[in-house]
């Protein structure tokens, strides 16, 4: 029998859709249900693609008696962290505060007011390592409370009470200015690893907000020691195993220090965040990898992420099923000599093994390796690469394939709109800016609907329930602000002023400060605010990139004023904890820049078009744009020069000699700031 999650539109519910637990989505007639039978709600989170919440759905949501207590105790929650982010980070940071740790899958045990009072994340089936079993937490807290409600009431009394007291210090005093940046570039450089490049030690996640800011620091400032950590960290992510070195894209993270062994996963937003790295590293550099990495990145989103309605699905389970039809993570990307012996032959698999670092021994698990590219073959024949990892890649086509959940996350697509938007601008792809368009208009046309509020998430072309949350309006209106840059349409720069005023009202408290949910949200037992950038930008900083690039396209002062507002914690966390904040300083760069502003009269895609959008300037507008029709606030009264196409460079009110040079424009883009 089918539970309550038949109903739902995410993939992650859907696969709990059958289990004999009798699951409710998060709704408040879930909480009236545990009041009216008195007993606690259990609520277990977890998204799609995650390895361990599949381990302990086999486990214990699929078990027939563990099912029959929780069913008899509990009212159960699933909720997926993708569709529903203030509900996980609102948890997630009580289990934090109590655990010291957290991760998905993650299980809370709540009162029927929502409020926590028992906390962890995976747990066996069996006791082992000193954690209890699954069934002995759920009599444990079943046992608590029966007989100890007082005892349960007050920890759920102190546990919210603590993270109402948690409030946010936002800097408030200012914005960062160079003082500010360079202590983060000093705390970054503490913390490079000098011999693999990347930050910190193992699990290793790509920093792509943090090579964001150090390519904008370098196009500032000049200063080539951020240019080595972006461009070496870039390449040893590259040669990697977390780069998949067959058909493109990158994985969620190396499990080791060398990026040699991925956790196999693909994300969406890792593979858009790294798309538009590789592409503006090439952009600073003219390196041929960056460019071949931008193009394989932005083809892989395209072939294996696209949805029929022209969204990108969310993400590529790790795991997928081998040769012996057990269901393995890697299994689908690992080589072992014989399957490599078994493709291409003799000669061309001792070849291939030394290119992409393939032994006996194996640098996964069962003797399989990981494809890199450890560079001691020598002087490689590149035909014969390619040959050979064409017919790799044909062969592992034929392997079954990683799940993917097809859910589209409002915010993950603005992040891909705006990498697809500059990839195909810089390298010539109109078919990219096609493909960014068409997920822009799913955006508008599905996500934004009838309502004029952003939805969170869609599949097969129908919104989800949840409202977009601040992340989902900064990123969507990046990308509309990157797509307009590109196709010269004025109307995506009015969706993103559309999308950004909402910000204004329904997200903006007092003192700059930046909340991850509307005013007029669901009420949860405390309203998320997290300004840190994680795996992707954090709302916050989010919304103050695009509410400040929307102000050098318009000259209002209201984003303006509230970009600035919002960079205050930027200036506060920016020196004690860059690597958490990296597209805060990315964003504070373009502050300390002008922004600069480029208005070329002539034509969408001509060569002075096509120079402004090359330009290393952070965080420069480009508008372009011909005739009395030009779509954008910054071509008014912008005339040809002697009739030619004309290129207008201003920063602060204050505008250089207009230039109808190229060469000209570039070097206007390329230097320090003057003004």
């Amino acid at each position: 029998m089918a539970n309550r999650l038949a109903q739902t539109t995410s993939p992650y519910l859907l696969q709990h859709a059958d289990n004999p637990v009798d699951w409710w989505p998060w709704s408040p007639e879930a909480f009236e249900e545990a009041r009216r039978r008195d007993v606690p709600v259990l609520l277990s989170v977890g998204y799609a693609s995650c390895h361990w919440c599949h381990v302990m759905a086999h486990e214990s949501f699929e078990d027939d008696a563990t099912a029959a207590y929780m069913n008899e105790h509990f009212v159960s929650v699933k909720v997926d962290r993708e569709e529903r982010p203030d509900v996980d980070a609102v948890y997630m940071e009580a289990v934090q505060a109590a655990t010291g740790h957290g991760g998905w899958p993650m299980t809370v045990f709540l009162t029927a007011d929502g409020e926590p009072f028992y906390f962890g994340t995976y747990f066996p089936p069996e006791a082992r390592h000193g954690s209890p079993s699954f069934r002995q937490v759920l009599e444990g807290v079943a046992a608590a409370w029966k007989d100890r409600r007082d005892e349960v009431a007050e920890v759920a009394g102190r546990i919210v009470a603590d993270l109402a007291g948690r409030s946010l210090v936002h800097g408030g005093d200012g914005v960062p200015g160079e003082s500010e940046v360079a202590q983060a570039l000093l705390g970054l450089t503490r913390e490079y690893d000098e011999q693999h490049g990347g930050f910190g030690g193992a699990p290793k996640f790509p920093p792509s907000m943090a090579v964001e800011f150090l390519l904008r620091h370098y196009a500032r400032t000049g200063s080539e020691g951020a240019l080595q950590m972006a461009a070496d960290t870039c390449a040893a992510m590259a040669r990697g195993g977390i780069y998949d070195q067959l058909g493109g894209g990158f994985a969620r993270y190396s499990v080791d220090r060398e990026w040699i062994v991925p956790h196999f996963e693909k994300m969406l937003y890792d593979n858009a965040l790294l798309c538009r790295v590789y592409a503006h590293l090439w952009r600073a550099t003219g390196s041929d990898e960056a460019r071949r990495i931008a193009l394989e990145t932005a083809d892989f989103m395209v072939r294996e992420l696209r949805t029929a309605e022209g969204g990108f699905a969310s993400a590529l389970d790790a795991d997928s099923e081998d040769a012996d039809g057990r269901h393995v993570e890697g299994a689908y990307y690992v080589w072992t000599p014989a399957q490599l012996r078994e493709v291409l032959g003799e000669d061309d698999a001792a070849f291939a093994a030394a290119y992409y670092g393939v032994t006996e021994d194996g640098t996964f698990e069962e003797g399989a390796s990981v494809l890199r590219l450890p560079g001691d073959a020598g002087p490689v024949d590149a035909d014969r690469v390619a040959d050979v990892r064409a017919r790799l890649l044909a062969a592992r086509e034929q392997r079954p394939r990683p799940g993917r959940d097809d859910k589209v996350v409002a915010a993950w697509n603005g992040l891909a709109v705006a990498a697809l938007a500059e990839t195909g601008a810089y390298f010539d792809r109109p078919d990219l800016v096609e493909r960014a368009t068409e997920a822009a208009d799913l955006l508008v046309r599905v996500h934004l609907g009838e309502v004029a509020r952003l939805t969170r998430t869609s599949k097969d072309g129908r919104a989800g329930d949840n409202a977009g949350v601040l992340e989902d309006y900064g990123d969507v209106a990046e990308g509309f602000l990157a797509l307009a840059a590109v196709t010269g349409e004025g109307a995506w720069l009015e969706f993103a002023g559309f999308l950004l005023d909402i910000v204004l009202e329904q997200f903006t408290g007092e003192g700059g400060q930046l909340y991850d949910t509307a005013h007029d949200a669901e009420q949860l037992i405390r309203r998320p605010q997290d300004p840190t950038d994680s795996a992707t930008p954090s709302g916050w900083t989010a919304a103050a990139g695009a509410l400040l690039s929307y102000a050098a396209y318009t000259g209002s002062e209201p984003h303006r004023t509230a970009a600035e507002g919002a960079l205050g914690v930027v200036k506060a966390l920016g020196p004690r904890v860059p690597r958490f904040v990296g597209w805060g300083l990315a964003v504070a760069e373009a502050l300390l820049d002008g922004p600069r502003e480029v208005a070329v009269a002539g034509p969408v895609g001509g060569e002075l078009h096509r120079t402004a959008l090359l330009g290393r300037a952070p965080g420069a507008v480009v508008a372009a744009g011909e005739g009395p029709g030009a779509e954008f606030p910054l071509l008014v009264d912008r005339p040809l020069v002697g009739g030619q196409p004309t290129a207008y460079v201003c920063r602060h009110f204050v505008c250089s000699a207009p230039t109808t040079n190229a060469g000209e424009l570039a070097a206007a883009l390329a230097g320090p700031a003057g003004g």
